[in-house]
């Protein structure tokens, strides 16, 4: 019976150590895809910054959405924001 007590031991350690394991995993998991959502959204108003020529401002802007940085809605609210001032 010790032999089974033993084994029935390092069973259920092990086990509460995995659920705590993957407990933990799915927590940063989340915290780490909340930062890049995060992220994702702070360079949406870098093109607005910047004051001065409107067509070299227009040119930026067409680079960035090119480059795949800007959406088309991006792209479009800029461009309204730039042609307006």
């Amino acid at each position: 019976m010790p032999l089974l007590r033993g084994v029935a031991r390092v069973a259920v350690i092990s086990g509460t150590a995995t659920a705590v394991s993957n407990r933990v995993s799915r927590r940063q998991a989340g915290r780490w895809a909340e930062e890049d959502q995060g992220q994702a959204q702070e360079p949406a108003a870098a093109p607005a910054a910047p004051a001065g020529d409107p067509l070299e401002q227009l040119k930026q802007l067409g680079e960035l959405k090119a480059s795949g940085v800007l959406t088309d809605a991006e792209f479009e609210a800029q461009k309204a924001k730039i042609l307006a001032g």
